[in-house]
């Protein structure tokens, strides 16, 4: 048994979280922060929520057994204290935290961890996520309703949690820190049933006040929180219903603090060039691409060749200039930061000519009519029409369907429902820095299920087994082998083309300048966009 954290060791890890970026200064405790949203928001339920504007949210009002430390992707343990990890790499043995509550009062168990688990596999929960835990003994009877249990998992006693796996996963770790595996209360999910996430209930620094739909949701301190000096604020105050340019102009006059949807598109060169703005501003990198699905369920997305020939059509540069530059062209879904991106694939060429004479193979020579979904906030609907305009030039007519984010969400989760979707808004940001998590939820067999995020409805049999082999290399030595076959894997992909992908954007934040942390924590890794706990207000503020 390879013992690969103490309880000791763990417990210096935590204390040492806060120190592993830089602080300008002692933070500073209390006070509210207010945040912005043009959207409400869909759900705080850590089994469901899986797109950008709930993930941070739900990270500050739940833990999982993992975390990762602020401002980076190296990761930590978090309600688990410790872990071992069998010498055939298919059994981890976490010892749990003692006296960590749930907001509820009650003190968090070993059951609640299995409970949780089972609860995001059970089919009746259609958890986007279930695919990830894959990997556990047992998953396959609980997913398809045969069981009611997870084999894999066992409460050995109050404080120790024994996880089996049918096979070896080398990104399993990753997984336990997803919001996925936040650990939930059986009592309060079942009180509220399907309304769980409007009620959330959970172990995090944050605990939930008040929801007003439409108008506001409201995070109160979590007094009992387990990590000392963590959050350091005493509320947020997320505001929806704001349009972008309106919530800019708010937090200019200092009403707000985060303008969460970010910087509005039409004002960007504006807005990073005013000095007004100096110090607000927040730039960094993402594991993110950016890409149009085509439902190869639904005719004429069912053959490659139209598919290759939509890829073909669309002029990714002029795309890039309507955001002001502030991403590069996409040829494959990787992006260029990941382990496993393709240095020397050309992916499929821009060349409106040769998408003419794909079609006109395909059967399409008249072209065809079909639905390009959106998200309706700004720069989402200019996007999508410069879509509609290059696949008009090779005779595909696509109506732009520009719904709230939620709704499109749900359409891509509907085999039938979505021909087209831009991601733009909702695009892949990786939930952790492995080439893995670009294929299962949205590439993969497990997501093509009512309520996944791949949109696309892409299942191809033979790479799912090969990209299970990939992730059974835990091997240290086979890495380099392990994310050469994740690059494989993804080139036979996009040359089956699923996906157009378009582009990889930065991220940026804007903040007021009354509040303090590191550019770290505003553009967090994982926590996207901002990791709310350890932002703080500057004490002569």
């Amino acid at each position: 048994m390879r013992k690969i954290l103490t309880s000791a060791l763990a417990g210096a890890a935590l204390a040492a979280m806060a120190a592993t970026v830089s602080w300008a200064e002692e933070p500073h405790m209390g006070g509210t922060m207010t945040v912005t949203y043009k959207d409400d928001v869909s759900t705080l339920d850590p089994a469901i929520g899986y797109d950008w504007q709930n993930w941070s949210m739900i990270k500050s009002l739940f833990d999982g057994l993992m975390d990762y430390r602020p401002g980076t992707t190296e990761l930590v343990p978090d309600l688990a204290e410790g872990y071992e990890i069998s010498g055939d790499g298919k059994t981890y043995t976490f010892t749990l935290r003692q006296g960590v509550k749930f907001h509820n009062g009650r003190e968090m168990t070993a059951d609640d961890v299995k409970y949780s688990l089972e609860r995001v596999i059970d089919p009746k929960t259609q958890s986007p996520g279930a695919g990830f835990f894959g990997a556990i003994e047992g998953f396959e009877a609980l997913n398809s309703g045969e069981a009611d249990t997870l084999s894999g998992v066992e409460a050995v006693d109050d404080y120790t949690v024994r996880i089996t796996l049918s096979r070896p996963d080398a990104t399993f770790l990753h997984v336990m820190a997803l919001n996925f595996a936040h650990v939930v209360p059986k009592e309060a999910v079942e009180e509220w049933g399907q309304d769980f996430g409007k009620h959330p209930v959970g172990t995090g620094a944050y605990s939930m006040e008040e929801w007003t739909l439409g108008q506001r949701v409201v995070f109160a301190r979590n007094e009992d929180y387990y990590k000392e000096g963590v959050p350091r604020l005493d509320k947020i105050v997320f505001e929806v219903g704001q349009e972008p340019i309106v919530a800019l102009l708010r937090l200019e006059r200092g009403e707000t603090d985060i303008a969460g949807d970010g910087i509005p598109p039409a004002k960007f060169l504006q807005v990073t060039k005013d000095p007004k703005y100096e110090g607000m501003i927040v730039e960094g990198d993402q594991l993110h691409t950016g890409y149009v699905t085509m439902n190869v369920a639904m005719k004429p997305f069912d053959d490659v060749r139209v598919r290759k020939a939509v890829n073909m059509a669309i002029n990714k540069d002029r795309i890039v200039r309507i955001i002001n530059g502030r991403a590069a062209p996409a040829n494959q879904p990787l992006p260029p930061l990941m382990p496993g991106y393709a240095e020397d694939y050309e992916g499929i060429p821009y060349d409106p000519d040769g998408a003419k004479a794909l079609l006109a193979e395909a059967g399409y020579g008249d072209g065809f009519e079909t639905e390009l979904f959106v998200a309706n906030t700004d720069p989402q609907p200019r996007i999508a029409q410069a879509i509609q305009q290059d696949l008009a030039q090779i005779g595909i007519k696509a109506q732009i369907k520009a719904l709230a984010q939620a709704n499109v969400i749900a359409a891509g989760g509907e085999k039938d429902q979505a021909p087209m979707i831009w991601s733009g808004g909702m695009a892949w940001i990786a939930d952790f820095p492995d080439p893995s998590n670009f294929y299962g939820p949205i590439l993969g067999c497990g997501g093509a299920v009512p309520g996944g995020w791949n949109w696309s409805w892409y299942c191809n049999e033979e790479l799912d087994k090969r990209a299970v082999a990939a992730d059974a290399m835990v091997d240290t030595a086979k890495q380099d082998e392990r994310i050469a076959e994740w690059r494989d894997i993804f080139v036979a992909i996009q040359e089956e083309a699923p996906w157009a992908p378009i582009f990889n954007e930065k991220r940026y934040t804007i903040r007021s300048k009354r509040l303090g942390g590191p550019d770290a924590i505003f553009v967090d890794p994982v926590h996207i966009p901002v990791h709310y706990d350890y932002v703080y207000i500057k004490e002569d503020q």
